[in-house]
């Protein structure tokens, strides 16, 4: 499995394109910090890093849509 970096963007619609790609945590880690450093004033992409088996299987997870995390009060 490695990890994948991506760029996504939200708008006019989801674009995922991949930046670069890694073997260990660590790299991929520092690695996402600084392109996200750089993109910071770039309010319509977001850097996402993932652990993936594929690039197919790392856009799938990203193209997933999650059910929002539960607020405290919610029951």
């Amino acid at each position: 499995m490695a990890y994948f970096i991506y760029r996504v963007t939200e708008f006019p619609i989801k674009q995922l394109t991949k930046l670069e790609q890694y073997d260990s945590y660590r790299e991929a880690s520092v690695r996402a910090k600084q392109l996200r450093a750089e993109l910071a004033d770039d309010s319509q992409a977001l850097i996402k890093m993932i652990h993936a088996e594929s690039e197919l299987h790392a856009e799938d997870l990203l193209n997933e849509i999650r059910e929002p995390a539960p607020q405290l009060g919610d029951d």
